[in-house]
């Protein structure tokens, strides 16, 4: 896909999520907005402003590239919460990854607008309860319908195919002592040099932004430097 296509599939992303998600969540709340946006590079995120009382969700359009190869894939939070928690039937692809972005980064407003977004407590039991119940309700179903049918009636290539994703123990061969890998996403990307390689996990001794900082990172997570975006 050219990157136009890329920031086509972000926008659908940000009328899924003000059309399904919003109206259900904005009932019976104080007044505030919600506004989407496609970002240049791979931060996405969700924030609030206070002072405009307005909810900001942002999708990188790097983001949304990355989600279209298995490889690139499995660093991401959103493929280790599909596996674990099996939404969509634990399939993962690249339909499945931003439909589930979409509630991820929603369950992110509800979880601030409940009040149980704590400093070094995001992706907290709270976060995980408001995100199951996007599932259990159906909304999320809805979401992935949505980017399917728009995506389909467009032209835009938005596979369906579940990626044949690499075991970790298969995973951790790839990853020798003294690699340079990044992981993480946005702010809290980290970069670092393999000091160990487990069957699960790699020990990581970080470089940047933290020097001196020592990591143990699951394997999916991790990057290699030369292909970080």
């Amino acid at each position: 896909m050219q990157k136009t296509s890329h920031h086509r599939i972000g926008q659908l992303m940000c009328q899924a999520t003000l059309d399904i998600l919003w109206p259900p969540a904005r009932a019976g709340r104080p007044k505030a907005d919600l506004k989407c946006r496609v970002g240049s590079g791979q931060a996405t995120y969700h924030r609030f402003d206070s002072r405009r009382k307005q909810h900001l969700i942002t999708y990188g359009v790097r983001m949304i590239i990355a989600k279209q190869s298995a490889d690139a894939a499995l660093g991401w939070l959103s493929t280790r919460e599909i596996n674990r928690l099996e939404y969509f039937g634990g399939e993962v692809s690249p339909l499945n990854l931003l439909a589930h972005t979409c509630c991820h980064e929603f369950a992110h407003l509800l979880q601030h607008a409940a009040g149980q977004r704590y400093y070094g407590s995001v992706h907290n039991r709270p976060f995980y309860t408001l995100l199951d119940r996007l599932y259990s309700e159906g909304q999320a179903e809805k979401v992935r319908h949505y980017l399917k049918n728009r995506a389909w009636e467009e032209g835009l290539a938005l596979s369906e195919t579940p990626f044949d994703l690499p075991s970790a123990e298969d995973n951790a061969r790839q990853w020798q002592v003294g690699d340079t890998v990044s992981f993480g996403e946005g702010a809290r990307q980290r970069q670092g040099r393999i000091v160990r390689v487990n069957r699960k996990t790699c020990t990581v001794d970080s470089t940047e932004p933290l020097k001196g900082q020592r990591y143990r990172v699951p394997v999916q997570m991790l990057r290699r430097l030369k292909d970080s975006v």
